[in-house]
C-alpha cells in the first residue's frame, strides 16, 4: 500500500503576522513529501510512526463530528496492521511536516470530503482551514490549519487576513534568473510551540503590539503584494525592511550563530534573511537578487533554491 503524495509548504511571508490578520503567502515545496506507506518489514522510523498515529487516531475520535467526521473502522483497521507516514519532510523545520500527515488522513479517511476538483469557493476553503486546525492542533496546541491546507491542495494560498484566504497564482519562475529564495539549513532542529509561547507573551506589551502593526504587518503586507505582483524591486526594498525588523524585535527566534549573518546581509545587500515557520532552528528563508553573490556571502552553509527570480 501507498497513499497519494503530500508535499511540505514554505509560508514565504506572514509567519507570526498572521496571527494577528496580516496578509500571508504559502506554496507548496515538493522536494520534501509524505505518504501513506504499510510495510511487511517496517523499520524503527515506521514502527515510531505507527505509534503516533494510534495517539493521533484517538485525539481524532474526540472532534466535533458536525465538523468532520473519518471512517474510524478503515483507519483503525490500517493503523493496526502497521500503517505509518514515510516523510522526506524533516520535522521542526517549519516547512510543514505535520501539515503533510495531516493531509494524508483527511484525503484518505474522511466523509464528505471538499476535493481539489470542486470549485474552491472562500468558504470551502474556510471550512477545510477549520478541520485542519483542529486537526493539527495535536501536533501544535493551536494550529491555524494553513500547512495542512497547502498540502491538500498543493496550490500556492493568498492569506489576505484570518477570515479570508484564497487560491492564488504566482508569477511564474525565472529558470535564468539571478534572483532567489533560498533556504538555508541552520542545522537546529526548531519548536513551535516555545517560541509562538515567546510570541504570545511579547503581545502583551504595548510596544510591541505596535511594532508589529506598523512595521513588521506592514512590511509583511508590502512583501506579499510586490511578490505577486512580479514587482521585483519594490519586494526587496521591503524585505530589507522586515529583515530588519525581525533581526531587532524576534531576536529569541533567531538562533545566537545566526544573529552576525542576518546583519551581514542587511549590511551587504547580498541577500537578506527572515523566519521560516515559527523560528527557533530549523531553516531560514533567504531572498538575493543575486544567488551566486549569496552563495560566495553564505559558503559555510547549505542552501536550497526554492524559486527563482
Amino acid at each position: 500500500m501507498k497513499g497519494p503524495l503530500f508535499y511540505s509548504k514554505i509560508l514565504l511571508f506572514g509567519e507570526y503576522g498572521i496571527i494577528k490578520d496580516s496578509k500571508g503567502l504559502s506554496i507548496p515545496y515538493s522536494f520534501y513529501n509524505g505518504a501513506l506507506k504499510k510495510d511487511d518489514n517496517p523499520s524503527e522510523h515506521a514502527i515510531t510512526s505507527n505509534k503516533n498515529l494510534k495517539s493521533f487516531v484517538n485525539y481524532l475520535e474526540t472532534l466535533d463530528v458536525d465538523l468532520v467526521s473519518f471512517d474510524f473502522e478503515t483507519l483503525k483497521a490500517d493503523v493496526n496492521s502497521g500503517m505509518y507516514f514515510d516523510s522526506s519532510i524533516p520535522q521542526g523545520y517549519g516547512v510543514g511536516s505535520s501539515g503533510a500527515l495531516v493531509a494524508a488522513i483527511y484525503d484518505k479517511y474522511a466523509h464528505d470530503k471538499i476535493t481539489v476538483l470542486e470549485n474552491l469557493t472562500r468558504e470551502k476553503l474556510l471550512k477545510l482551514k477549520t478541520i485542519f486546525s483542529e486537526m493539527e492542533s495535536f501536533f501544535h496546541g493551536k494550529s491555524s490549519g494553513l500547512d495542512p491546507l497547502n498540502s491538500y491542495l498543493s496550490i500556492p494560498i493568498l492569506i489576505n487576513s484570518k477570515d479570508n484566504i484564497e487560491a492564488t497564482g504566482i508569477p511564474s519562475q525565472q529558470n535564468n534568473g539571478k534572483g532567489a529564495v533560498f533556504l538555508l539549513d541552520s542545522g537546529i532542529i526548531g519548536e513551535t510551540a516555545p517560541m509562538v509561547g515567546i510570541f504570545m507573551e511579547n503581545m502583551k506589551q504595548e510596544g510591541f503590539r505596535k511594532m508589529l502593526k506598523d512595521q513588521f504587518i506592514k512590511h509583511t503586507d508590502a512583501c506579499v503584494e510586490d511578490f505577486l505582483k512580479g514587482d521585483i524591486k519594490s519586494l526587496f526594498k521591503n524585505t530589507k525592511q522586515l529583515s530588519k525588523v525581525v533581526l531587532n524585535h524576534f531576536k529569541p527566534m533567531i538562533p545566537k550563530q545566526f544573529h552576525e549573518l542576518w546583519k551581514k546581509g542587511i549590511e551587504t545587500n547580498d541577500y537578506y534573511l527572515k523566519l521560516c515557520g515559527s523560528g527557533g532552528g530549523g531553516y531560514i528563508l533567504g531572498f538575493t537578487e543575486d544567488f551566486d553573490k549569496a552563495q560566495k556571502s553564505l559558503s559555510d552553509y547549505k542552501l536550497e533554491v526554492v524559486y527563482n527570480f
